[in-house]
């Protein structure tokens, strides 16, 4: 199972979060997308866009935030973190 927690911060204070499940037999990749698609949907914000610090950074430690200069649009937190928990 692949799970993926997503939280939005502001002020340093946790504002949403939620988890993600996958279990489709498909590579990390995939899972990753898919698990964001949910979030976004679920948070209704755009797409986060992966800079090359953010790709670094998630292939380093799973985890990344993603900040006003990977969102195309404005938005009103500070930051949006998300974190693969589980991999099977």
């Amino acid at each position: 199972m692949f799970r993926l927690w997503a939280k939005i911060f502001n002020d340093n204070h946790l504002v949403k979060d939620m988890v993600v499940e996958n279990i489709e037999d498909v590579n990390r990749t995939k899972k990753v997308y898919d698990s964001i698609d949910k979030v976004c949907e679920a948070f209704d914000l755009p797409h986060p866009i992966w800079l090359e610090k953010s790709i670094k950074e998630f292939i380093r430690y799973s985890k990344v935030k993603f900040r006003q200069d990977n969102f195309p649009e404005q938005i009103d937190f500070d930051y949006l973190e998300i974190h693969v928990i589980e991999e099977d």
